[in-house]
C-alpha cells in the first residue's frame, strides 16, 4: 500500500516498485521495506527526505512488527522518515526490539480551540439548516468547548446535523448536543454523542433490536458481502438492512470502495474505531450495547448450515464456489471459535457441536478447499478424510501444521482450526500444546502480551492434563515458563518473573541427566535467574546460575549446535562474577571460553563479529587487571576485525565503533599514544553520527566521546575541546536520568570536566557544581560497594580545594566523616 502510494505520488519510482515485485516474493519484512519504500525513493534523489504518515497504527493487528522492521532505516533519515500515530506509546510498550530503532515519541493533544472553531465555522454553514434557524456564535463556541479538542467529535456532530435521517430539525439537534453537558456530564462526551445521536436514528425497541443485530454482525464480519448474501448469514431480512444501513451512514468516517456496489462491509473499514469501542464497552446502554461474542456464535452456525449442504452435495474441488459458500468454507472456523467456550464440556452442550457432528466425513473436501483458496499457487493442496468421531480434529490439525509452514501469514487461519480442535477433543493435551505454541510465537512475532498470556492459559490446560509422573509434564512446565517469561520481559512485573522461575524450576526437577531438553530447561532457568540477578544483585542468584551454564555446557559438546551459545552464555556470567566480586580467576576463564566460542566461528560465519566482541570485551578486562599490554593489543586487532564485518548500515557497527575506540582509549591511557587517542576520538564520533537523537544509544555515544575529549584536553589544554566535552556530557546526562543504570559514568566525566575548568578559570560556580556531581555520584555507592572507596577519595580531593579558594570552611565534617570511612 505504501509503495503504490508513493508510485501514485512520484511515477519516477515506479520502475523500482516493479523491480520489488519480482524480488520479494517470500522474504523477510526488512527486505521488503528496502526493495518497495528504500530503493524506489533514492531513486528519485530528493534532496530531503520524504515523510510517510501514517495514522492509527494500533487499529492494525501487526504494527508492532512493522515499526520493530524500522530499525533498518535507522541510518536513511536523509532519504525517509515515517509520523507514526498511536495511541499506545512503543517506548513504553516494553516490545522486544524497540529500543533498536530510531524514535521520538510526542504526546500527541487536543487540537487547539482556533482549529475546532474554525472548523465548526466553516461545515455548519454546510448544514441543510430550516426556517432560517442556523448556529449561532455562541453554539459555536459552545461546541468547540464541548469538542474536547477532539476532531472525531467535531466531525460526528456535522455528520449528524447534516444527515437527513430524523423527523427533528437540524437546529432541535443542536440545542440538544450543545446542553447535553446538563444531562451527562462531560466526562465521556464522544460516548454521549454517540449514544444521543443512536437515539435519533433507532428511537424505537424494534429499531434498536435491529441495529444491534445489523451492529453485531458486521463488528464480526471479516468480508464485504452482497446484501442478499449478508442477509442470509445473518437472517436480517434485506430491507431492513438498507434502511440500518443508510441510517448508520451518518456516523461512518470512511467510504466504501466506490467499485463495490450495494455491498455490506466489515465495519472496522467504515466506522472510527472510537464507535465500535463505545457499542462494545460493558458500560454502554444495552440498547446499544452489542456481543461480539455472539454475534460470532450467530455467523458461525449459519456458516456451518452452509458447510454442510455443500459437503453432502459431492462437488468436485474445482467446483466454482458462490461467494456465500466461499465465505463459509473460509470462516466458519474463525466465528465458531470467537463464539464458543472452549472447555469441552461446555462445547457439547452448544449447538455448533451438534451441527459439526452432522457433517458428513468429508473433512478432506472442506480442507482442500480452503487450503486452495488460501494457498494459491501451491502444487498440492489436497487433504484426505480422517474418518471416525475425531475425524474432523485430525483434519484440523493437518490443515494448522500446512498453515504453520507458511511463516505465519495464515496465523489467524492456523490458530482457528487449533482452536476448534481443542474444542472437540478436550483431553487431547498436545493439542493444547500446540495451541500454546501458536499464541507464543504470534506473541514473539509481533511483540504483543495478549499472545503471550494466552499462552500461558492454554499451557496450563495442557498441564492439568498431564500429571506427574506424565513423560511430558516438563515440557509443558517449561512452555508455561517461557510464555511467562516473555509476558515479563513486557511488563516487568516481577511476580511474574518469579512465577517464571518457579515454573522453570520444576521443568528442571522432573528432567533426569539424560533428558534430551534437559539443556534447554537448564538455559531458560539460567536467563530468568540472570534477569533476577540483574534485578536485585544476589551473589547466590549468580553462583547458581553458573552452576546451571555448566551443567548445560557439558550436555551440548561439539557438534551440538548449541555447543557456542552454552559457551557465550557461562563466559558471560563468569565476567559478571568478575564484575560482582573481582575474581580474576573467573574473568581467566571467560576469556578461555570466549576463544573456544571464536574458534567455532571462522569467516565467514555469521556469528563470527558477535565472538570477536566478545573476546575483546573480555580481554579488555582482563587488561583492567594486569595490564598486559599484550591482551589490549589483541582486543584491539579482534575489534579492528570485529569492525570491517559490520559496514554500514549494520545496526551493530555504533557498538563495533564504541568497543574499539574504547580500546584505543585504554591504549593512549597505558602509553599515551596520542595517535590511538585521536583514532579513538575520530570513531566516537561516526558513532556519534549514527545514533542522532533520539536513539536509544546516543547517550553511550556521548558519553565515550565526551571522555576522550577530556583526555584529548589533558595534552592540549584546548579550551574548545574542554568546551565541547562539557556539552557533551551535559546532554548525555540529560538522556540518562536517575535510576538510569549508567548515571554514574556520566557524573563521572562531567565532574571531571567541571574541576578542569575550574583549575583552568577558578570560578567557584564551577567548582561546586562539580563538587554537586561528586556528591550525587558517592550516593550511587553504597558503602559495601567495591568502587565505593575511589569516590570517596575522589569527592575529599575535590572538598579539600573549595577552602583554598575562599577560605570558608563549608564541608570541614563532611571531610572529616569521609576521612573517617577511609580509615575504618
Amino acid at each position: 500500500m505504501i509503495a503504490h502510494e508513493i508510485g501514485c505520488i512520484h511515477p519516477r519510482a515506479i520502475p523500482k516498485i516493479v523491480e520489488a515485485m519480482d524480488q520479494c516474493h517470500g522474504t523477510s519484512l526488512e527486505n521488503h521495506i528496502q526493495k518497495y519504500i528504500l530503493e524506489p525513493l533514492r531513486s528519485l534523489g530528493h534532496p530531503k527526505p520524504l515523510i510517510i504518515i501514517m495514522d492509527a497504527m494500533d487499529e492494525w493487528p501487526d504494527h508492532p512488527t512493522f515499526t520493530k522492521a524500522l530499525a533498518f532505516l535507522n541510518l536513511e533519515s536523509s532519504v525517509v522518515k515515517f509520523i507514526l500515530t498511536d495511541r499506545l506509546n512503543p517506548c513504553a510498550s516494553r516490545l522486544p526490539g524497540i529500543d533498536s530503532v530510531s524514535i521520538y515519541t510526542y504526546a500527541l493533544g487536543p487540537i487547539s480551540n482556533e482549529v475546532i472553531k474554525a472548523y465548526f465555522e466553516k461545515y455548519l454553514g454546510m448544514v441543510p439548516w430550516v426556517d432560517g434557524r442556523k448556529a449561532s456564535s455562541l453554539d459555536v463556541e459552545k461546541l468547540t468547548e464541548l469538542s474536547g479538542g477532539l476532531p472525531v467529535w467535531a466531525s460526528t456532530v456535522i455528520a449528524v446535523l447534516s444527515h437527513s435521517f430524523s423527523k427533528s430539525p437540524p437546529h432541535e439537534i443542536l440545542e440538544e448536543i450543545v446542553g447535553s453537558r446538563r444531562h451527562v456530564g462531560g466526562s465521556d462526551r464522544l460516548g454521549d454523542l454517540y449514544c444521543n445521536a443512536l437515539k435519533r436514528l433507532f428511537p424505537s425497541p424494534d429499531a434498536q433490536k435491529y441495529f444491534r443485530w445489523l451492529m453485531g454482525a458486521t463488528s464480526v464480519l471479516q468480508e464485504p458481502l452482497s446484501v442478499v448474501d449478508f442477509s442470509t448469514l445473518t437472517g436480517i431480512p434485506p430491507h431492513l438492512v438498507n434502511e440500518i444501513q443508510f441510517a448508520l451512514s451518518a456516523l461512518q468516517t470512511r467510504s466504501p470502495p466506490h467499485s463495490s456496489g450495494k455491498m455490506i462491509h466489515p465495519a472496522i473499514t467504515l466506522f472510527h474505531l472510537s464507535f465500535l469501542e463505545y457499542i462494545r464497552a460493558p458500560t454502554t446502554d444495552t440498547s446499544f450495547a452489542i456481543s461480539t461474542f455472539n454475534s460470532h456464535s450467530a455467523i458461525g452456525l449459519t456458516c456451518l448450515k452452509q458447510l454442510t449442504i455443500l459437503l453432502r452435495s459431492s462437488l468436485p474441488n474445482n467446483y466454482p464456489l458462490c461467494p456465500l459458500q466461499h465465505y463459509a468454507v473460509k470462516y466458519w472456523l474463525h466465528h465458531v471459535f470467537n463464539g464458543t467456550p472452549r472447555l469441552n464440556n461446555e462445547w457439547l452442550q452448544t449447538e455448533h457441536c451438534s451441527m459439526l457432528q452432522m457433517i458428513p466425513n468429508t473433512h478432506g473436501q472442506w480442507a482442500t478447499l480452503l487450503l486452495k483458496g488460501l494457498l494459491a499457487g501451491e502444487v498440492d493442496s489436497t487433504v484426505k478424510d480422517a474418518p471416525g468421531e475425531d475425524g474432523m480434529a485430525l483434519t484440523l490439525r493437518k490443515v494448522a501444521r500446512r498453515l504453520g509452514k507458511t511463516g505465519g501469514d495464515h496465523w489467524g487461519f492456523e490458530v482457528a482450526c487449533l482452536e476448534v480442535a481443542v474444542r472437540i477433543e478436550g483431553g487431547d493435551a498436545e493439542g493444547w500444546s500446540r495451541l500454546g505454541r501458536c499464541y507464543d510465537a504470534r506473541g514473539d512475532r509481533t511483540g504483543n502480551i495478549q499472545m503471550h498470556e494466552e499462552a500461558v492459559v492454554v499451557f496450563r490446560h495442557a498441564l492439568h492434563l498431564r500429571p506427574d509422573p506424565h513423560p511430558s509434564r516438563g515440557e509443558t512446565l517449561d512452555n508455561i515458563a517461557t510464555a511467562l517469561w516473555s509476558c515479563y520481559r513486557q511488563n516487568g512485573d516481577n511476580d511474574i518473573l518469579d512465577e517464571s522461575i518457579s515454573f522453570s524450576r520444576m521443568a528442571v526437577t522432573l528432567s533426569p541427566t539424560a533428558h534430551p531438553d534437559r539443556d534447554r530447561y537448564l538455559t531458560n532457568l539460567a536467563n530468568a535467574l540472570t534477569e533476577f540477578y540483574y534485578r536485585n544483585g544476589r551473589l547466590e542468584a549468580l553462583n547458581e546460575i553458573i552452576s546451571l551454564e555448566r551443567e548445560a555446557l557439558e550436555l551440548c559438546p561439539v557438534p551440538n549446535p548449541d555447543h557456542s551459545k552454552s559457551l557465550n552464555n557461562l563466559a558471560n556470567s563468569l565476567q559478571s562474577l568478575y564484575e560482582h566480586n573481582g575474581d580474576i580467576d573467573a574473568l581467566n576463564e571467560a576469556v578461555s571460553l570466549h576463544r573456544d566460542a571464536l574458534a567455532l566461528h571462522p569467516a565467514p560465519h555469521p556469528d563470527r563479529s558477535l565472538s570477536l566482541n566478545n573476546l575483546a570485551n573480555a580481554l579488555q578486562s582482563l587488561y583492567d587487571c594486569n595490564w598486559d599490554i599484550g591482551g589490549l593489543n589483541e582486543a584491539i586487532s579482534l575489534h579492528h576485525e570485529a569492525l570491517t564485518l559490520r559496514p554500514a548500515p549494520h545496526p551493530a557497527r555504533s557498538l563495533s565503533l564504541n568497543n574499539l575506540a574504547s580500546a584505543l582509549d585504554d591504549l593512549h591511557g597505558c602509553n599515551g599514544d596520542i595517535r590511538a587517542l585521536n583514532e579513538a576520538i575520530s570513531l566516537h564520533r561516526e558513532a556519534l553520527g549514527l545514533c542522532p537523537a533520539p536513539h536509544p544509544n546516543r547517550s553511550r555515544s556521548l558519553n565515550n566521546l565526551a571522555r576522550c575529549l577530556h583526555a584529548l584536553y589533558q595534552h592540549n589544554k584546548d579550551i574548545g575541546t574542554l568546551n565541547e566535552c562539557i556539552a557533551l556530557g551535559r546532554e548525555g546526562l540529560a538522556l540518562r536520568p536517575a535510576p538510569h543504570p549508567l548515571r554514574h559514568t556520566t557524573l563521572n566525566i562531567l565532574a571531571e570536566a567541571y574541576l578542569s575548568q575550574f583549575e583552568q578559570d577558578g570560578a567557584v560556580e564551577v567548582l561546586d557544581e562539580a563538587i554537586s556531581l561528586r556528591w550525587e555520584l558517592l550516593a550511587l555507592f553504597p558503602p559495601e560497594h567495591r568502587y565505593r572507596a575511589y569516590y570517596v577519595k575522589s569527592l575529599v580531593e575535590i572538598l579539600e580545594k573549595r577552602p583554598e579558594v575562599t577560605g570558608d570552611d563549608r564541608y570541614c565534617g563532611e571531610i572529616e566523616d569521609l576521612k573517617a570511612e577511609l580509615a575504618a
